[in-house]
């Protein structure tokens, strides 16, 4: 009996330390990782050379500002001309194209504000009729794809349990698919936890109106 109780504080103990140290160390993993960024900066203007003493966290804000000033220069008409010159230039670049082509599509399809990518979580039955899992709407079908799929498809993403960053790609039958009434950081919560994170109930969406949403 003493032993089941020490057993049960123990895991008790790491259901609490464990996450937070996870946590800790990643914060600690990207603050170093972007105080690299103060090598960008000559050596007079750090905050060693004008105040003695480093501040933790100044390459972060280097690194935020820096981004941010990169999207404000590539929102105007000269920046988006500097912006296709310099992918014009990667692209004749033999290695380099294929890898920067391959991540700036990733990124652009999931970042974009105009596309459709984990805008959505939908409910399908996967792998097998009658066992259903959570999966997010990443768009349409395209290419040669569309020359060989009769009627309205759907591009989905089924992530992995407890790793999302995983999956699988499918193309399912619109009708196949039941858009939850549920956010994205919701739904990546409840698929992390394997169940356990339950979302908050919700009113059901009408089938119709949330068959229409998807296209």
């Amino acid at each position: 009996m003493r032993s089941q109780l020490i057993k049960r504080y123990f895991i008790t103990g790491l259901l609490i330390w464990v996450p937070l140290a996870i946590t800790a160390w990643v914060l600690s993993l990207i603050a170093s990782v972007a105080d690299q960024s103060l090598r960008l900066l000559p050596e007079s203007v750090t905050p060693r050379a004008l105040f003695g003493f480093d501040f933790p966290g100044t390459g972060i804000i280097l690194t935020l500002l820096i981004i941010m000033v990169t999207g404000l220069l590539a929102a105007n008409f000269i920046g988006q001309r500097l912006v296709g010159w310099w992918e014009k230039l990667l692209a004749r670049i033999p290695v380099v194209n294929s890898i920067y082509n391959s991540v700036k599509q990733v990124s652009d399809t999931l970042f974009s504000s105009s596309g459709n990518a984990f805008r959505k979580a939908l409910l399908i039955q996967y792998p097998r009729e009658g066992s259903w899992t959570i999966a997010f709407l990443t768009g349409t079908p395209g290419g040669d794809v569309l020359n060989h799929l009769s009627g309205d498809y759907v591009s989905v993403y089924v992530p992995t349990t407890p790793n999302p960053t995983s999956g699988f790609f499918l193309m399912l039958p619109k009708s196949d698919v039941i858009e939850l009434n549920m956010e994205v950081d919701e739904a990546l919560k409840y698929i992390i936890s394997m169940g356990v994170v339950t979302p908050p109930a919700r009113t059901k969406l009408r089938s119709k109106s949330s068959t229409n949403s998807l296209s």
